[in-house]
């Protein structure tokens, strides 16, 4: 299957270089479209921050990885229910660690939703 993901060449100062080109902020990749993400910090983290992942479905899905800043933390409970619910697993990590595990998953072409808060 190809994919058209971004990929991830830079992170920090608060944003990231996607395929070349900085992005200020938080990130969201869904459906190989990158996007950005109003959330700042890990307490801004909700189900509701992450509706574009649970409107793409598990047949675009399979699992969200979710960089949850500069420390790893598990995520609130009604987002890993909610996942489970739809159908999606869940991948989380700090921010600088998923966001280099997400270029080795989209080069396998692994069907995967992004999160990243930036750090």
């Amino acid at each position: 299957m190809a994919r058209d993901a971004p990929s991830i060449d830079a992170y920090g100062d608060g944003g990231f270089r996607l395929s070349g080109e900085r992005h200020e902020g938080s990130l969201l990749i869904v459906g190989d479209k990158a996007q950005a993400w109003p959330v700042a910090t890990f307490a801004e983290l909700t189900v509701e921050s992450l509706a574009p992942v649970f409107e793409a479905g598990r047949a675009e899905v399979e699992f969200l990885l979710l960089g949850v800043g500069s420390r790893n933390a598990q995520p609130p409970r009604a987002i890993r229910e909610a996942l489970l619910a739809a159908g999606m697993g869940l991948e989380f990590m700090d921010t600088p660690a998923a966001a280099k595990l997400y270029n080795v998953l989209t080069s396998e072409g692994r069907r995967l939703a992004l999160a990243l808060i930036a750090v």
